[in-house]
């Protein structure tokens, strides 16, 4: 590609084959769905990337890293202070223009970067619904230290709300925003925002200590049994095994069927399979993958159905005190 009046797309598809396929990757997994499809649809329709192209794409990208940084560190006028100094009136200008437009987009983005314990303060008198709004759109350990510090008579009633939230009207987020960010710009989308939901709240209970979580989750159980157990579910997977400690490992092993867990390692990855093995003694090892090999080809439904049998042992022993699942935010274990 030769020097020319580069569209975002293009410009981001020659900055990830700037950066390489592993670094790229890693980039990517933040993007949408549609992002990555247009940015791999310029990628695959780039042949050769004139080097002096990359390098103004790279610098562009550089500068507007640093204006961003000076946004987020003091605000609109003291990143127009800086860059008018470095880059001059009009540059400064059009990178101030591009990144509050482009902040338009994302609800509630000036609240990211709040203390939680002040947002708590601005936020706890709001409506359940509202504050289960903010806290959707916000980063989940952002989230999680404001759920965990809220009154316990409204943490469920707000990780419920949550859960069942599916599709939020821009309307709705513009008045909420309104009221919160009189600074920021609204969403001028006519589509509809996509916020919470049963995954949302599984992320911000993951981050929240045991005591928030067992509370909200004795309380969904009485109001709506089959939510907290989709919620349950969800919460400890089981390839996260592999976050176990040895002793919790064992403990575990102990407890759960040995078909149960020849069927649910047919579906699991090597890293978790050497795990298990190197937790059991040789000849039970040697027992478990000739029980493996014996099964040959089996549904996927029986590898899920095995799989969530040893997770409910997990969970289990977890809520008994004999094994412990690490949660963020949580007290470090003293032995």
């Amino acid at each position: 590609m030769t020097r020319k009046k580069l569209t975002g797309k293009q410009k981001a598809a020659v900055l990830f084959i700037s950066l390489g396929p592993e670094l790229s990757s890693s980039i990517m997994k933040q993007l949408s769905d549609e992002d990555i499809e247009s940015v791999s649809y310029e990628i695959a329709n780039m042949d050769v990337v004139d080097a002096a192209v990359q390098e103004e794409v790279v610098a562009e990208f550089l500068e507007m890293f640093e204006v961003q940084h000076y946004l987020l560190k003091g605000g609109v006028q003291y990143a127009k202070q800086i860059l008018e100094k470095t880059l001059g009136v009009n540059k400064a200008n059009e990178y101030i223009r591009k990144l509050t437009a482009a902040a338009k987009q994302h609800p509630f983005s000036g609240l990211r970067k709040t203390d939680p314990k002040y947002l708590l303060n601005f936020i706890e008198n709001e409506h359940p619904q509202a504050i289960a709004l903010i806290l959707s759109y916000l980063d989940p350990d952002q989230s999680a230290a404001v759920l965990g510090a809220l009154p316990q008579e409204k943490q469920a009633n707000v990780a419920k709300r949550i859960a069942t939230t599916d599709t939020i009207s821009p309307e709705v987020v513009k008045e909420v925003e309104s009221v919160l960010e009189k600074k920021l710009s609204t969403i001028s989308s006519e589509k509809f925002s996509f916020a919470g939901g049963i995954q949302s709240v599984v992320d911000i209970l993951n981050r929240v200590d045991r005591g928030t979580e067992r509370t909200i989750i004795e309380t969904l159980e009485q109001e709506d049994p089959e939510l907290a157990d989709d919620i349950r579910d969800r919460m400890f997977v089981f390839e996260d095994i592999n976050t176990l400690d040895d002793v919790a490992i064992r403990r575990t092993l102990r407890e759960v069927d040995m078909k149960d867990l020849s069927k649910g390692l047919k579906g699991a990855s090597e890293t978790l399979l050497n795990r298990i093995l190197q937790n059991m003694s040789a000849r039970a090892g040697e027992m478990l993958q000739e029980e493996m090999d014996f099964l040959g080809p089996i549904r996927l439904r029986e590898v899920e159905e095995a799989q969530q049998s040893i997770v409910q042992v997990i969970r289990r022993l977890d809520e008994a005190g004999e094994i412990i699942i690490s949660r963020g935010g949580e007290d470090e274990v003293v032995v």
